[in-house]
Order: structure tokens, then sequence, then C-alpha cells
């Protein structure tokens, strides 16, 4: 399989979480993705982006999330990324239930559902300039999209 990439970027709205998610999906459905992948890949893009609108940027709609996905010999990396507040202490952002908005009922889930659906999720983030947000997931490609 050839090595194939895209980039999007959108406005820190709520509603443009729907929107990345089916860019993703669009993008990735080129491949012979399982049903379940797909809904996996589409869950961690709304948490990432919807952690970035929220958390990063305050909902501030002058706020910019970028994705880029790039597939590669059965692997899918999504790179997720805004240059909101970054997040102060990422241990403590990842623990299951923790969140920074409890007034809005956030689940705190984000974190661990992104590690549960992937293969690898990578962190990085400074306060003040933002958060990056990388993970692969390996496919299970048919064996004629393997050929």
């Amino acid at each position: 399989m050839t090595r194939n990439f895209m980039k999007v970027e959108f406005a820190a709205l709520s509603q443009n979480e729907s929107f990345a998610r089916v860019a993703v999906a669009s993008f990735i459905s080129q491949v012979d993705v399982t049903m379940e992948e797909m809904e996996e890949i589409k869950t961690v893009v709304s948490e990432a982006v919807t952690n970035a609108i929220i958390h990063g940027y305050d909902e501030d709609p002058n706020g910019v999330v970028r994705i880029s996905v790039v597939i590669d010999d059965g692997v899918v990396e999504l790179l997720i990324e805004d240059e909101g507040k970054g997040i102060e202490d990422v241990e403590q952002a990842m623990q299951p239930l923790y969140t920074s908005k409890p007034e809005l009922e956030r689940s705190g889930m984000g974190f661990t559902i992104m590690e549960n659906f992937m293969d690898s999720l990578e962190v990085a983030t400074a306060v003040g300039k933002g958060t990056k947000i990388r993970l692969t997931k390996r496919l299970s490609l048919s064996k004629a999209m393997q050929n």
C-alpha cells in the first residue's frame, strides 16, 4: 500500500467536531478498515478535538485545530494539534475520570478512551503554547488490501 496523507484545519468551534470525525473517516475509508476500527478512530478524533476546543481554547472560536492523518503500510497515524493553553499536568490529565472542567459535566475519560482504542498515544504539550496528540493504530486490513 502506498503512503497517503491529508491535513485539515478548522476553527475551534464545537460544531466542527462532527466535521473532523467525517473528514478523517472519509479519508480512512479508502482502505479496507473494519467498522469497529472506523468507529474507534472516529471516537478518538472526537475526544481529541473536543479536548482542544474545550480545554485548549476555552471554546474561543479564534483558535485553530489541525488534524493530519497518514496511512502507511496498514498503520494510521493521527496528529491533532492546537495552539491553546497547553496541559499543566499531563499525568493528572490522563487519569481516568479527571476533568479540569467539572462544571461542564465532562466525563474525564478522553485520554483513557484514546489509549484503549489506539495502539499508541503520545502527548506533547507546553503551557501557553498548545498540545499535540499523536495516535497510531495498526489496521487489520483484508488480505486483498495487503497484496
